[in-house]
């Protein structure tokens, strides 16, 4: 069972998606605006979050943006749009995965229980690791057990895909992966996501490392991407 916040101002379509996780044993609120939406987030700390794009107060994608400065919460998004563009757009805020209405609420269900399968395994895999476990470079603390990332001391704000992406690359200095790799292996190969989706988490990535660590992610052209091991501890 998960606790899971639906953020959809359509009445009758978040009814329904209510009606259907709390079927399958889920704990289930809802918000029907933007900013009622991030207060709901605060309040009850949920497990997912299933966001629509076009709210009423300020739209899903703030409401993403707000959540993602925040905390690392799985995020659904629902939308309207069905071009590549907006898709990709909600993955490069941080959006875990996407759903384009209409959709069926057996593919809802599916996208749902994939995003909190992967959430599971990660902590699966965390709490099965040596808390002494680490992987330190100059400035750059990731502490594997605790799912936990520091620059010079300060904790960092990352997604569970931005953190899977980071401990890929930092565990494995000067090999080089393709981003047909790093789909497959950060996200499962569950999500419909593109290679562009890579490139925008990198992005997202070197910009929270800054200038203490967001170097050390290099791009290999025409191939794909590779962490360069500076002094490494």
């Amino acid at each position: 069972m998960a606790r899971i916040l639906i953020i959809e101002d359509e009445r009758e379509l978040s009814s329904l998606i209510r009606q259907e996780l709390r079927h399958v044993g889920h704990d289930v609120e809802a918000a029907f605006d933007g900013p009622s939406g991030v207060t709901a987030v605060e309040r009850i700390d949920p497990d997912l979050i299933v966001l629509d794009v076009m709210l009423p107060g300020f739209d899903g994608l703030e409401v993403l943006r707000r959540v993602r400065a925040t905390r690392p919460t799985p995020i659904l998004m629902l939308t309207a749009r069905s071009t590549e563009l907006d898709k990709v757009l909600g993955l490069e805020l941080g959006a875990d995965d996407y759903l384009t209405k209409p959709f069926s609420m057996r593919e809802l269900i599916a996208r749902v229980s994939a995003i909190l399968r992967r959430v599971e395994l990660i902590r699966a895999k965390s709490d099965a690791t040596s808390v002494a476990e680490r992987i330190e470079y100059p400035g750059l603390l990731i502490d594997v057990a605790g799912h936990e990332v520091f620059l010079e001391g300060s904790p960092v704000s990352l997604t569970a895909t931005e953190f899977r992406l980071l401990r890929m690359l930092a565990a494995n200095p000067g090999r080089v992966f393709s981003r047909e790799y790093l789909l497959e292996e950060v996200w499962g190969g569950e999500v419909a996501v593109y290679d562009r989706t890579v490139d925008s988490h990198i992005q997202r990535l070197r910009k929270k490392l800054g200038n203490v660590a967001g170097d050390m992610i290099e791009t290999v052209w025409g191939v794909g991407y590779r962490f360069h091991a500076r002094n490494a501890s």
